[in-house]
């Protein structure tokens, strides 16, 4: 039997008395790229935590290859977790390492890698993003935006991850940018036959690394279907965000001066 690489059910997060995920269901298959848009405060990240276990859902089912992940056994996490990588939004590089021992981090770190061995991996990775060695050897704040952005890739890949995060990969960057890091993503995806899990607001984003896109508005799901269909959904809600207009059935909270 198959099963779906990630497979939610009635997923539900609330904090106090505010309910930011409302019964999610979605599955993304094996190799699949996903992509959830909405808005902001829409509970894209709290999704994405809950299936990294970073939260803990407050009901229903997150299962990984078919296994059950909520209320697993540290041990049990750990061994799901090494199936994972993440490129987390603002890149979060540590300032104090340089550039190879930030990509070679979880090699040498959750896997005890030998550092020499952990750096070849890392000059290799870096060169998978188009970066050269001598990149390797400076600091994070040695480097334009861009650019630590891909060292980001780099690390997320470094372990060839089987399904990999991606958390508003193009924020801070200009258009140009934004989608060379696009492309390299769905070069990355691509090489490593990943499962690629995306949140964003940026639709030039989600249209180039998406195979699905999943629309997340109020805590729940309302639209998902294949980045074809999405310019001609039918939903009011998703046309809206989509093309960027202030008049819709999304209201924003804007205070009148």
């Amino acid at each position: 039997m198959t099963f779906p690489k990630i497979s939610l059910r009635g997923v539900t997060k609330s904090f106090g008395s505010k309910k930011v995920l409302q019964g999610i269901d979605l599955d993304v298959a094996k190799g699949e790229s996903m992509v959830v848009i909405g808005g902001s405060g829409s509970g894209k990240s709290v999704l994405l935590k809950c299936i990294l276990g970073l939260l803990r859902p407050d009901s229903g089912s997150i299962k990984i290859d078919g296994e059950e992940t909520v209320g697993i056994s540290s041990r049990q996490r750990a061994a799901v977790m090494r199936k994972f990588g993440m490129l987390f939004q603002g890149g979060a590089l540590f300032d104090s390492l340089r550039v190879w021992e930030n990509v070679a981090f979880g090699p040498i770190q959750s896997e005890g890698m030998d550092p020499a061995k952990a750096r070849e991996i890392a000059i290799a990775k870096l060169g998978a993003v188009g970066l050269g060695p001598e990149i390797g050897d400076l600091f994070p704040s040695e480097l334009s935006g861009g650019m630590q952005k891909r060292v980001a890739l780099a690390r997320a890949i470094a372990r060839e991850p089987e399904i990999i995060f991606f958390d508003e990969p193009t924020t801070g960057l200009d258009p140009i940018m934004a989608d060379v890091i696009n492309e390299l993503i769905v070069k990355c995806v691509s090489d490593l036959g990943a499962t690629a899990v995306s949140i964003t607001h940026d639709m030039a984003s989600a249209r180039k690394i998406g195979h699905r896109i999943a629309m997340l508005y109020e805590g729940k799901l309302i639209w998902q279907g294949p980045v074809s269909e999405i310019d001609h959904c039918g939903n009011a809600h998703v046309e809206q965000f989509i093309h960027g207009r202030a008049e819709g059935p999304i209201q924003m909270q804007v205070r009148k001066l």
